[in-house]
């Protein structure tokens, strides 16, 4: 008995997945039809945007530093003081630029969508869409899907692009590598392919959270209460979908053999 809980909870989050999937497919469509409300999508986009800016930027630049200090003894020890910032730039076009900002944002703004959705479900604000003959999907997720498509990959690349420098004055400051050196072994070991992938992994994560935020909030039942939970449920399942689709996405891009950081000397 005391183990039917679980199962009961495991259960209801399988079918709010599986609607979470349903709901995806449905913004596809309505997206090919075209039905896009446009003043929604800029103050999603406000929402996404600009407002997680602060945020994304100095969880960036400290993840930069953080990795700069923990690589560049290592390396200086074995004498290949000149490739940490190809390294440091590498680790951040792949990973860690577009995984952290993707993190940032399922924090923030998966489950402020989990939330607003969640309390005009529970007050059925929805229903009243669906009496005057609005599409909730047209005019509240097809916005939020668009923002954070959109906004995610220029956040990643600013992020990247803090992240860099917070490398940069880190690796000068303390271990008295010059800007030049740092700056020709970004350039050296980084390819084109590189720096595209970073927006791409944006982008998906950005549906992801999106996906998953407006659909728990539209799924939500029990009041205040329930709201709570989806919003909770929300973040931890846009979390995991980010790490899972990380892993296929980088098994996709970069499988096969080659080292760009031996190309990079």
């Amino acid at each position: 008995m005391k183990g039917a809980p679980t199962f009961t909870g495991l259960g209801r989050w399988s079918r709010r997945l599986l609607a979470a999937l349903l709901l995806g497919g449905q913004v596809v469509v309505h997206l090919l039809a075209g039905k896009i409300h446009r003043r929604n999508t800029l103050e999603q986009m406000a929402l996404v945007g600009p407002a997680s800016l602060l945020i994304a930027l100095i969880t960036a630049g400290f993840v930069g530093m953080v990795f700069t200090i923990q690589v560049a003894r290592e390396f200086i020890t074995l004498g290949a003081g000149s490739a940490v910032g190809g390294v440091l730039a590498l680790a951040l076009c792949r990973e860690l630029a577009p995984v952290l900002t993707a993190v940032v944002l399922a924090g923030r703004v998966g489950s402020a969508f989990a939330a607003e959705l969640g309390t005009m479900q529970v007050t059925e604000q929805i229903d009243a869409l669906y009496v005057l003959k609005t599409d909730p999907i047209d005019y509240l997720v097809i916005p939020r899907v668009i923002a954070c498509c959109l906004m995610l990959p220029i956040l990643t690349v600013l992020s990247l692009l803090t992240g860099l420098g917070g490398g940069l004055l880190i690796a000068s400051a303390l271990y008295g590598i010059p800007h030049s050196v740092f700056l020709d072994s970004v350039h050296n070991f980084l390819r084109l392919w590189d720096l595209f992938s970073a927006p791409i992994k944006g982008f998906c994560f950005g549906a992801l959270i999106a996906v998953i935020g407006s659909s728990w909030g539209l799924t939500t039942t029990g009041g205040a209460k329930g709201v709570g939970q989806s919003t909770t449920t929300a973040v931890v399942t846009s979390l995991l979908a980010i790490f899972i689709s990380n892993f296929f996405l980088s098994w996709i891009m970069f499988q096969g053999t080659g080292s760009a950081v031996l190309q990079g000397f």
